[in-house]
């Protein structure tokens, strides 16, 4: 059914009249030129010497009017009716395409050596046959008579229905080529149309042969061969048009078959002409020992593309797991099998023991079972079985076509005349024999295609209408769904949207549709929950869901299903809608709760998502294919969109777990940003600062001065293993640790060290650690008892320019249990200054991969000593920054003081 005008529409469909004109032509030819008789010459083979000009006469059939004539096996026949036979164009003139009743040959003498004598044959060409009797024998002939007409009308009925279905082309072209297997005796063709038949007949006979296997290699699924050798087929339909076409033409401009008579040389060209002429009973090129490559290729080749055929729809039969696809093929595998096997067998027998051998009787009945048989039951199939989907054969077809067609020609017949009349009137305003009128010609030509084009639309759409409202609003329904299912937002909507849709589109007495939930089960859902329930109608009652039970189907009424469930696993490997067996009830059946066809929805990785369940309709009608194909659009479009809705569920959640990770961690470095020294303990003689530029929102970097006693001040500086949150736990762990316990360093720090040591020891796991220098100051003597435990070595820069580092007294704090510290101890003096830091100032890479290092360091505070403290700080930190560019691998802490 047609919902649409389309230039491509409109071309296909000018293409199937084309090809069926061309069948009609053809077929209708054969059967007028079969009421005439063809020459019978008989005698079966000959060899050719066009050096000897001459042609030696094989078999001679026993009987026949050559062996009446006296024509002997051996003969050598120099001339044709007076024609001497420098070539073979007298004998395709006279015998091949002949009408005469008698024809004089002469022939050599064998028994007189140079002396020749002259035979009268009878051939009787081109009279009119008798009309057919009763016998038995006239009546199977009938079927030869008239042997194209059932895949004829077969085929382009089929087509001219369903030109926009390639399946209705390959049909069309498997019975165009089957029409033409038939044998043509050229001479009983119209000289005008001779190159047309012969063209016909050899393209088309021997590429129906390779469709043969083409079709049923893909209708009406994909057979276990194709699925193996999927380039078998194209290499089969190339192989039959690369060598026929060339062919076919030569024959086409030469008005007959004469060219393989006068050595046209192309691959097959012999073959086809022994092929032709053994069929119209025509004397054919003796063989020369072996058969050729050509000849066996060719016909092996196309008996073996028969066999594959009826092996790939046996296949289909009896080995696909769809069960729709077994109904399918179930009338055309005994139609195929029955009409085509005694032919092929025949055909077969002959080329190994001749066709003489064969009673005529025998080819009358396979003739008889290939042309009526075969096209019958794919006639039946299509009606009655719905192997191809042609609404037209059930409803108002031979209207519909009337109409719809009659409409098609009525528009072009309009277009020509509108066209017609405008150039007619132009012509007389412009220059006669001018370009320019063809060219104005054509630009209203385009300009009246251009506007008539919404008027030709809103035409078709009316006479769709008229004769198929209800799969006319079906399939608008559908697709307006398929349109709206992009806007849904939650689970809800789509199934209210899919509810309602499919209920006003296909009536179905009961409706279920099931999306997958958070838990992975699939969950039935009800457009009552919709937002807008003064939107919606009564919602239809749910269909059972059916359970596997043996080898038959048994509805039960289910909430949830899990996707485990064998059936759900068979319905998302077929991809498709699929029709739920019927039980053995039939009472059941009947039932409205008895779901009759199930559609899958697919997520992007083929998985089970979704499922509608589809009770059976109002209308008592089975669910077509159409039906089917509408709603695998719909369930694929609601794949997607429940996929999209699970990812904006799946980015909310994440958005909103991103959201309370940086509220908690911001509050984080806002807890660890207290956890620095908030006062500074005053000293006279020492002005010092800390800083600290984390790489994060939180680090592993700790500074601290410790308020002792009056004028005395513990200073830390401590750089904790691991970065981020581990690292700030850490931290705060050391920290803890010594705020606790600072208070007995004063009188042994060595006591005070080893407490924290095993405090941060037991409290975290084995691979935890920190560098740590920890330093007490007295402001009234200016010295500086510390311990580096496994830091980098504080530098101090003395007032007169010397460099001095406190280099590591013990190892690093955490690791082990039993852990010692000795103290060592310095004098500050006014104007010297420390300096003390973690790694990320002297292990700072940059882009190349350098350190930033001490020397650099060194040469940074020597260049600004003369700063104070915290601008000191300042120009470190922004240096380390500048050198290691935009990312910043490591804590930036620094500890800057400088005696007075």
């Amino acid at each position: 059914m047609r919902t649409s005008f389309s230039s491509r529409r409109l071309l296909r469909f000018l293409l199937a009249i084309l090809f069926a004109a061309f069948a009609t032509t053809y077929s209708v030819l054969w059967i007028i030129h079969n009421q005439h008789s063809k020459p019978q010459p008989g005698f079966t083979d000959y060899q050719y010497s066009a050096a000897a000009g001459s042609m030696t006469v094989g078999n001679v059939i026993p009987g026949s009017a050559a062996d009446r004539a006296g024509l002997r096996p051996s003969d050598r026949i120099y001339a044709i009716d007076g024609q001497r036979l420098d070539s073979l164009r007298p004998f395709y003139q006279e015998i091949v395409v002949g009408q005469k009743d008698v024809l004089e040959l002469t022939v050599e003498d064998p028994s007189s050596p140079g002396r020749q004598r002259q035979l009268e044959l009878p051939v009787h060409g081109g009279r009119r046959v008798p009309p057919r009797t009763m016998e038995l024998n006239d009546l199977l002939g009938l079927a030869v008579d008239y042997y194209p007409l059932g895949f004829l009308v077969v085929g382009v009925v089929v087509l001219l229905l369903r030109a926009d279905d390639a399946n209705a082309w390959l049909l069309a072209l498997l019975f165009g080529g089957f029409l033409a297997v038939a044998p043509l005796f050229e001479g009983n063709i119209p000289p005008p149309l001779r190159g047309f038949a012969v063209l016909y007949k050899l393209v088309m006979s021997w590429s129906g042969l390779a469709l043969f296997y083409y079709f049923f290699a893909v209708f009406p699924s994909q057979s276990p061969v194709d699925r193996k050798v999927p380039w078998l087929k194209y290499v089969l339909v190339a192989a039959a048009l690369i060598t026929t076409i060339p062919i076919g033409l030569r024959c086409l401009f030469a008005g007959g078959t004469l060219p393989l008579y006068l050595g046209f040389y192309w691959p097959g060209a012999e073959f086809f002409k022994s092929v032709l002429a053994l069929q119209n009973g025509s004397p054919t090129p003796a063989p020369r020992g072996w058969l050729s490559l050509g000849v066996t290729f060719y016909f092996w080749a196309f008996i073996g593309a028969i066999a594959l055929g009826l092996v790939s729809l046996i296949s289909n039969r009896f080995l696909s797991t769809d069960a729709q696809v077994r109904r399918k093929a179930q009338v055309m595998v005994w139609g195929t099998v029955v009409g085509t096997a005694p032919i092929m067998c025949l055909v077969s027998a002959a080329a190994l023991f001749g066709f003489v051998r064969i009673p005529m009787a025998v080819w009358q009945v396979a003739v008889l079972l290939l042309s009526t048989l075969w096209p019958l039951s794919f006639a039946y199939a299509v009606v009655k079985h719905r192997v191809l989907e042609i609404p037209l054969l059930l409803k108002r077809s031979a209207r519909y076509v009337l109409v719809q067609r009659g409409y098609i020609v009525f528009l072009l017949a309009a277009g020509a005349i509108a066209i017609t009349l405008f150039t007619h009137t132009i012509s007389r305003f412009l220059v006669q024999g001018s370009n320019v009128g063809m060219t104005v010609s054509a630009l209203f030509g385009i300009a009246l295609v251009w506007l008539s084009t919404p008027a030709v639309k809103r035409g078709t759409q009316r006479i769709d209408r008229a004769f198929f409202r209800s799969a006319y609003d079906a399939r608008v329904i559908l697709q307006d769904l398929a349109e709206k299912a992009r806007t849904v937002t939650d689970r809800d909507e789509l199934a209210w949207l899919l509810e309602s849709k499919i209920e006003g589109a296909l009536h179905p007495k009961s409706l279920a549709c099931y999306l997958e939930g958070n838990d992975g089960l699939l969950i039935t859902l009800s457009g009552s929950r919709h937002p807008e329930p003064e939107t919606s109608s009564a919602a239809l009652p749910r269909p059972h869901f059916p359970r596997r039970f043996g080898a038959v189907f048994i509805p039960e009424q289910m909430d949830t299903i899990p996707t485990s469930l064998p059936l759900l696993h068979e319905l998302a490997v077929r991809g498709k809608a699929w029709d739920v067996p019927q039980g053995p009830d039939t009472s059941i059946g009947s039932t409205p709760l008895t779901p009759e066809c199930l559609v899958p929805i697919l997520g992007r990785d083929s998985r089970l998502i979704g499922l509608l369940v589809l009770g059976p309709r109002l209308s008592e009608e089975p669910y077509s294919g159409e039906d089917k194909s509408l709603l695998d659009s719909v369930a694929s479009q609601a794949g997607i969109t429940l996929e999209n809705i699970r990812l904006a569920e799946n980015m909310a959640e994440r958005i909103e777990a991103e959201r309370r990770a940086s509220m908690e961690m911001d509050f984080a470095r806002r807890v660890q940003a207290r956890l620095f020294p908030q006062k500074l303990p005053p000293l006279q003689t020492l002005e010092y600062v800390g800083g600290c530029v984390q790489a994060r929102q939180v680090g592993g970097d700790y500074y601290d001065f410790l308020e002792m006693e009056q004028g005395v001040m513990g200073i830390v500086l401590a750089d904790i293993s691991g970065k981020g949150m581990s690292g700030a736990l850490l931290m705060a762990n050391l920290q803890a640790n010594l705020r606790s316990q600072y208070a007995v360093g004063l009188n042994d720090l060595p006591r005070l060290l080893q407490s924290v040591n095993r405090l941060f020891y037991e409290n975290t796991t084995d691979e935890s650690y920190a560098t740590m220098f920890f330093s007490v100051y007295d402001d009234s003597s200016r010295s500086l008892r510390y311990a580096n435990c496994g830091h980098i070595a504080p530098i101090i820069l003395r007032k007169d320019g010397t460099i001095q580092r406190l280099a590591s007294t013990t190892t690093v704090v955490g690791l082990f249990l039993k852990w010692e510290s000795t103290i060592e101890q310095v004098t500050l003096c006014p104007g010297d200054l420390l300096v003390i830091c973690t790694d990320g100032v002297t292990e700072a890479p940059n882009s190349r991969g350098e350190e930033y290092g001490e020397a650099r360091l060194t040469q940074v505070i020597q260049a600004n000593r003369g700063l104070p403290v915290n601008e000191l700080l300042a120009v470190i930190q922004a240096s380390v920054q500048e050198f290691s560019g935009p990312t910043q691998a490591d804590d930036i802490t620094l500890i800057v003081t400088r005696c007075r």
